[in-house]
């Protein structure tokens, strides 16, 4: 990957094939209308978006996430909610773990020295499961899914086909085990 151009990043979960299906099963138990459904490979809970990062800001934001020390966490995706203004259905944790908070909170700290400015919103951790859909009449997540988190990665924005990721991996850090 040319360090040189400007590229579209952000901080991100990205689940194992085990929580991913547990994920795809959620989505395929509800009844959506209309929308666009993620790419499979695209599904993740984002952590902190960054934009357009200049090739000046890539170390920085590489020597920022590096220096993140946080426990390891499972994340329990057992609620469904739907944002009627952006038309987006997700899914999401009831509760957010704290580690997950601090994550957050230190990728949002060490970022600002790489002139990024935090999200004013409090942090809402959710999984996109369709865009542009229609409320669906039941919204119940009847297999709960247990995800298990010991790492968090760095990813792309990249063009793509509708049939075709948009996101790509750029690079990922581990969690510390849990206590």
């Amino acid at each position: 990957m040319s360090e040189g151009r400007k590229r579209r990043l952000f901080f991100a979960l990205c689940p194992g094939p085990e929580v991913l299906q547990g994920l795809l099963r959620i989505r395929k138990a509800l009844k959506i209308e209309g929308g666009r459904r993620l790419h499979p490979e695209d599904i993740h809970v984002t952590l902190v978006f960054l934009g357009t990062v200049a090739p000046e800001q890539y170390a920085c934001v590489l020597e920022a996430a590096g220096g993140v020390r946080e426990d390891a966490f499972t994340l329990a995706i057992d609620h469904l909610e739907y944002w009627k203004r952006s038309r987006i259905l997700w899914c999401g944790p009831t509760e957010t773990p704290p580690a997950l908070g601090r994550l957050v909170a230190q990728l949002q700290k060490r970022l600002e020295s790489c002139a990024f400015t935090p999200e004013a919103r409090p942090y809402r951790p959710h999984v996109t499961l369709a865009r542009n859909s229609r409320r669906p009449s039941e919204m119940a997540v009847e297999q709960p899914v247990s995800w298990p988190v010991d790492d968090f990665a760095l990813m792309e924005t990249v063009a793509g086909g509708r049939d075709v990721p948009h996101y790509r991996v750029v690079r990922r850090w581990p969690l510390q085990p849990a206590p």
